[in-house]
Formats: C-alpha cells, sequence, structure tokens
C-alpha cells in the first residue's frame, strides 16, 4: 500500500501558516496576560485598602507613611535595604499578615505588573509596588527639609472631606509618594541621590525627564499597565484604574492645577 507523505511545498506551507497563526495570536495573549496582571493588581489594592482602614478602626487614624524603629523591627525584619532605604515601620508593616521582607515571593504588596530590570530593585519590598500618599499617611520626619506637609500625625478617614475624590494608595515607584512626585514644577527640586525621591507614577509624562536610579526607566516611563494606566485606591475605599496622567499635578502661576483633593483632602 501506497502510504501518503507531505511534499516539500506542503511542508513549508503548514510551517508558514503556523508561524502566520502565531504572530497573529501572540499580541492578543500578550494582552490578554497583561490584562489580567492589571486585574490582580486592582485586587491587591482593594485588600490594602481595606487593611488600612481595619487599622484605623482599632486605632483610630490610619497608620505612618514611615515610622521610626521606636519599638525595634517589624515582624520579619526591616523591608528594604540598609544602604539606601531608611529602616522603620512602613505602612504595610501595620497591616498584619500582609508583609514579606523579600519581593521576590507573591504578596499583595507585591505589583504583578511592575517593571524594573535592577535585581536589587525588583526584589526590594519598597520599590515598584504601591505607594502610599504622604498627605494622609505622613511620616514621622523626613530626609529632606521644606516638607513639613508630610509630617506629622497621620489623618483619619473623618479629617477627609472628599475621600471618594481623594488618593490614598496608587501604583507607585517607591512605598511612599507625594503629589510633588506628579508635579512638572514641584517646590523643592527632585533628585536621585535619596531613592524615596525617585517615587514615580509609573507612565505619567513626566518621568521621562525625571533623574531616575538605573532600572526604574521603563517602568516609571512606559507605565505598567494597557494605555499606561494605573490602580488607584481612594479614602472611601473604591479602586478605580485611571490614566497615570490624569493624576498629573500641573503648576498654574502660584497655584497647582489637580493637588486638591486628589492628592492633598481639601
Amino acid at each position: 500500500m501506497r502510504r501518503y507523505c507531505f511534499t516539500l511545498t506542503e511542508l513549508l506551507v503548514s510551517i508558514a501558516t503556523i508561524a502566520l497563526l502565531i504572530a497573529i495570536l501572540l499580541p492578543s495573549l500578550r494582552s490578554s496576560r497583561q490584562q489580567a496582571k492589571a486585574i490582580l493588581c486592582s485586587s491587591n489594592i482593594k485588600q490594602l485598602t481595606f487593611g488600612l482602614f481595619m487599622y484605623e478602626t482599632q486605632n483610630q487614624t490610619l497608620p505612618y507613611g514611615f515610622d521610626k524603629p521606636l519599638k525595634g523591627p517589624p515582624p520579619g525584619s526591616y523591608p528594604g535595604y540598609g544602604q539606601y532605604d531608611r529602616r522603620g515601620w512602613w505602612w504595610f508593616n501595620f497591616i498584619e499578615g500582609f508583609y514579606k521582607k523579600s519581593d521576590s515571593k507573591r504578596t499583595v504588596v507585591r505589583c504583578p505588573s511592575k517593571w524594573l530590570t535592577n535585581p536589587k530593585l525588583k526584589n526590594n519590598i519598597l520599590c515598584g509596588n504601591y505607594g502610599i500618599n504622604r498627605s494622609i499617611c505622613k511620616s514621622f520626619d523626613d530626609r529632606q527639609s521644606h516638607r513639613e506637609e508630610f509630617v506629622g500625625t497621620p489623618l483619619s478617614t473623618c479629617n477627609i472631606p472628599r475621600p471618594g475624590e481623594t488618593l490614598l494608595i496608587v501604583d507607585s515607584g517607591y512605598a511612599i509618594i507625594t503629589w510633588w512626585h506628579a508635579a512638572d514644577e514641584p517646590p523643592a527640586s527632585l533628585g536621585n541621590t535619596i531613592i524615596e525621591d525617585t517615587a514615580y507614577i509609573p507612565g505619567l509624562w513626566i518621568n521621562k525627564e525625571r533623574d531616575l536610579w538605573p532600572g526604574q526607566e521603563q517602568d516609571a516611563i512606559y507605565g505598567r499597565h494597557p494605555n499606561k494606566t494605573v490602580n488607584v485606591g481612594f479614602a472611601d475605599g473604591h479602586v478605580s484604574r485611571t490614566k497615570a496622567d490624569d493624576l498629573f499635578v500641573e503648576k498654574i502661576g502660584d497655584d497647582y492645577k489637580n493637588k486638591s483633593p486628589l492628592w492633598v483632602p481639601k
């Protein structure tokens, strides 16, 4: 009995057809994967927002964005790296069960879409995940002068007149972030000698002009989620995905547009 075999031409046509189908399907698969990560990121922020509110229920205020280690290290040891991160308690250390020192393990504090190329930054839980708004979760102190507005006692949600319009937590280049990092002309210059100063909103257009650390550029300039969007948790508990540029704070004369109530409660 004669056995049928592919001719060389038929084989080449088959290979070409398969290659064409793969080329057509790959962008769709990549887009689906990005969308899935963005949804997971939104779920993370929802859980973190809930954890922040639980802390407020027990303590009458939201937690510090950063607090000095007055009682020793937090459970699981100090986050970050001692060479360039401050040693102390960060906002997620106050939420029981959410923190792991290493960013190499999956946790709700880790954004699944972060895009850092420097291994030290990539595995640093303080870098490239979520940032708390320091106008609400103020810090115990600051490394730089002229930032008194971000130092002091954290607010409670009852101190926020329009919580549904005020940002509490967001995709960020660093664990604490301020409206200065989203402004084209902040009140004082931001360099890169202190890693906290390189906080950013991923995909925000001004980031291409920022002084960043090596390894932050892709995440900062090109963004994490489709169409340069970011997930935002608001002070009333709802989570929304929005364009990064919608968080931009523009200086107009002696005032700033989009600063309040988005970043600063008013």
